[in-house]
């Protein structure tokens, strides 16, 4: 199972978020996000950040091309696209990673898109972030890579791994002290909680 932590704004929290034994890290491109970050800066993180570990960069209303150009200067893996942003039906220049509001046209959507995997989040135009859980019978039973997403958290996460079984979780806001901003702890016993229920799923 990949264990995604989103929202990293800082060297400390990277690397205490890899401590923890996250597969991957997001890094927030939308402007009006508290959780905002440069490119810049995006980079220099990424060059400290161990190779192994997938490299998200969080997208809203923007093009494919435009993330790719941007996730190939900052050294990420992934572009993860919110909003009205689609992937082009030809192969993109770079892994796609779909995000998507609960509801009933999931399925449907899902189908439609050549996107590498899908993360569904709680219904808000904020674009995630909100901390709030959705009716997780929603993400249940789709047929593709789900990272489920929205208001998880250490206290959480087991549950909505063993009612939807994803590919993925993610988490941000709940795992903050304040907004952009990590509580390592918090990240670890997350990172913790999901490694358990996942093995025994296994």
């Amino acid at each position: 199972m990949v264990v995604k932590v989103c929202g990293i704004t800082n060297l400390d929290d990277a690397l205490a978020a890899v401590d923890a034994g996250a597969d991957a890290l997001g890094f927030n491109f939308y402007p009006q996000s508290p959780r905002y970050i440069e490119p810049l800066t995006v980079a220099r993180l990424c060059a400290a950040i161990p190779p192994d570990i997938l490299k998200v960069g969080v997208f809203v209303d923007e093009p494919v091309a435009r993330a790719a150009e941007l996730c190939a200067a900052a050294g990420l893996d992934i572009a993860q696209l919110h909003g009205e942003a689609r992937a082009a039906s030809s192969p993109a220049p770079i892994r796609i990673w779909r995000a998507l509001p609960a509801g009933v046209d999931l399925a449907a959507r899902i189908a439609a898109s050549p996107a590498d995997a899908f993360l569904i989040d709680t219904p808000s135009p904020l674009h995630g972030g909100t901390g709030t859980v959705f009716d997780w019978s929603l993400a249940a039973n789709l047929r593709a890579r789900i990272i489920l997403a929205g208001g998880l958290g250490p206290d959480n996460v087991a549950e909505a791994i063993r009612r939807v079984r994803p590919w993925g979780v993610d988490a941000a806001s709940r795992l903050e002290r304040a907004p952009g901003l990590k509580d390592h702890e918090k990240m670890r016993l997350f990172v913790k909680a999901a490694r358990s229920e996942s093995t025994i799923l296994c």
